[in-house]
């Protein structure tokens, strides 16, 4: 796509400080990192979103996310790391391509999710949502 940011940084047309690329992914530093050394693993082609995104890829994604999470935590010493794959504007995905995001955690680092917790009024309502995945599986 040529208006997609990612795919300009495949292309070579916008730089980028890659950390590895192979036939179908590239991997390369967040230029607005939520904790310095964060990465983004980047399919080469355009896939948007998650749900028409094919499982191969997928499993590629998140392999490769795998490798740099276990360079992170060597090359870093983090002592932790969240891997996260965003989808649609109301999840907090910013560039319409398919990514996950591969971020090294340090006990001291500081930074926290915002993470409130909900709760169900009761189980049938849980159920009921339940059922509602299942008829669509």
């Amino acid at each position: 796509m040529r208006d997609c940011i990612f795919c300009k940084i495949v292309e070579k047309e916008i730089p980028a400080t890659v950390i590895y690329e192979d036939d179908d992914v590239l991997v390369f530093m967040d230029i607005g990192p939520i904790i310095k050394g964060h990465a983004l693993v980047i399919s080469k082609k355009h896939y948007d979103p998650v749900t028409e995104t094919p499982d191969e890829m997928l499993a590629k994604l998140h392999v490769t996310a795998k490798r740099i999470a276990q360079a992170q935590m060597n090359g870093f010493g983090a002592d932790g790391v969240n891997i996260m794959q965003n989808n649609g504007t109301a999840a907090g995905q910013e560039v319409p391509h398919i990514h996950v995001h591969v971020i090294p955690r340090f006990s001291d680092d500081g930074h926290h999710w915002n993470w409130n917790a909900k709760k169900y009024n009761d189980f049938d309502e849980m159920k009921k949502l339940a059922d509602k995945l299942r008829e669509q599986l």
